[in-house]
């Protein structure tokens, strides 16, 4: 009677797990999203909790769902990165695996550089930059919050250019005439605050990851400082690391 039993709750499992998988496919749950709680979701399926968290801990497995112990279950998001020791843009990255980049400007201004960026970017005090502030999406999800600084002396088209759902460096090769050839990058962990909470629909605290990046054209010359705000669970870092020879 037992493995009667056994088997009827493995089947049951193995259909809510089918139901679940489909309607993730479908999009009837967005990436990002959070599930119904397991009381309505095992209702609308029609079977037990226990049944449900076994179908939905599957999931999971497979990296299709998050839990969060406070706030219930979610899809996993899209998770981006360069591929290691290839500089690419932001676009760049959403393209190769088949997202639509989105590019929401939040400020544009330009105006002279501060001292601290006039010594990161090796220019003379109050030499004229482009100040940029992004929300980046990809298929409507925001993930990153791009803030950038740009050398007007080496890229002057830059200030009449609208870089609504454009790529920075892809504009810059393109319009401005200049190739960018490696970029000098740190990452680090930190907590969201309020505004970069609220912009890429986080709790105020929740962790995210920040790039920051000095990218220079193949003559040398300093173009832009960077600095990045991903979602933790939406970005990935890869690198090729190498021991020295040794004599």
């Amino acid at each position: 009677m037992t493995s009667v039993e056994d088997t009827k709750a493995g089947a049951a499992v193995a259909q809510t797990y089918r139901r679940l998988s489909e309607a993730l496919r479908r999009g009837v749950y967005a990436a990002g999203s959070r599930l119904p709680g397991e009381r309505d979701l095992a209702a609308d399926l029609g079977v037990s909790r226990s049944t449900l968290r076994l179908a939905l801990g599957r999931l999971a497995e497979e990296n299709k769902l998050e839990r969060s112990s406070q706030r219930g279950w979610f899809v996993r998001r899209n998770v981006v990165g360069e591929p290691p020791s290839t500089l690419q843009s932001f676009s760049e990255m959403a393209r190769a695996r088949g997202l639509r980049p989105e590019s929401e400007v939040l400020r544009r201004r330009a105006r002279p550089a501060t001292f601290e960026e006039a010594e990161q970017l090796s220019v003379a005090p109050a030499s004229r930059v482009l100040e940029l502030r992004r929300l980046r999406r990809m298929d409507g999800v925001p993930v990153c919050v791009d803030s950038s600084v740009v050398v007007l002396g080496l890229a002057p088209q830059l200030a009449e250019i609208d870089l609504t759902d454009r790529s920075l460096y892809e504009t810059l090769e393109q319009d401005c005439g200049l190739r960018i050839a490696r970029s000098s990058y740190t990452v680090h962990a930190a907590a969201a605050d309020q505004t970069t909470a609220e912009l890429l629909e986080l709790e105020p605290g929740d962790p995210v990851l920040i790039g920051e990046e000095l990218t220079y054209t193949d003559d040398g010359s300093l173009v832009l400082t960077g600095r990045m705000v991903y979602r933790s669970d939406a970005y990935r870092f890869q690198a090729d690391l190498f021991r020295p020879v040794r004599p």
